[in-house]
């Protein structure tokens, strides 16, 4: 094998310091870009979801507030809201009940 002489050794140096050189300089360009694109879409999300938001935390304070409300049922009738429920309910007369108290 040939060894190559002192200046083709010094030219590879330098073409390899500068190719080093200037994919570091590409990488940070590229990283500087991503991480901006990042935020940019992160920030336009965040923007866009502010109502929805808000809306999960009203709805999380009237869940606390009605959980603790013990003002929404009365002896007499409920005046909440009803979404999704069964109710059986059986009236037994006075009749019933002194005819039959061991069966309650």
């Amino acid at each position: 094998m040939k060894q190559g002489s002192l200046i083709s050794k010094l030219v590879a140096l330098i073409a390899t310091a500068t190719l080093l050189i200037v994919g570091w300089m590409f990488f940070a360009v590229l990283l500087v870009f991503l991480l901006s694109a990042g935020l940019i879409i992160f920030g336009w999300i965040w923007w866009k979801t502010r109502a929805l938001r808000r809306q999960l935390r009203e709805h999380k304070q009237f869940r606390a507030s009605a959980a603790n409300d013990a003002e929404a049922f009365h002896a007499d009738e409920f005046t909440g809201d009803i979404i999704e429920g069964e109710v059986i309910r059986k009236v037994v007369s006075i009749e019933e009940i002194k005819r039959r108290p061991d069966d309650l």
